[in-house]
């Protein structure tokens, strides 16, 4: 797979903070911050699928003529906000 070069701003702060964790755990800097941002990314596709599913089972029990209290005494909502 090809690459391509991006240029992003960071603070001193948080460069220091990079540069330390690359020495600790042995890595390329380059490495540590595609691993973060393929996480991050990964974290915010899953949410939106989470909140899409949401949405759309809301949008059902509103259709359905009154199953809400079952709905809401049997489903798992634990991870919902």
């Amino acid at each position: 797979m090809g690459s391509v070069t991006s240029s992003i701003r960071i603070s001193p702060e948080l460069r220091a903070r990079l540069e330390e964790a690359a020495q600790q755990l042995q890595r390329g800097k380059n490495r540590i911050i595609i691993e973060a941002l393929e996480e991050f990314l990964d974290k915010v596709s899953r949410q939106r699928f989470l909140d899409e599913a949401r949405r759309q089972s809301l949008l059902a029990s509103a259709e359905s003529g009154g199953d809400e209290d079952v709905w809401l005494q049997h489903a798992d909502t634990s991870g919902w906000k």
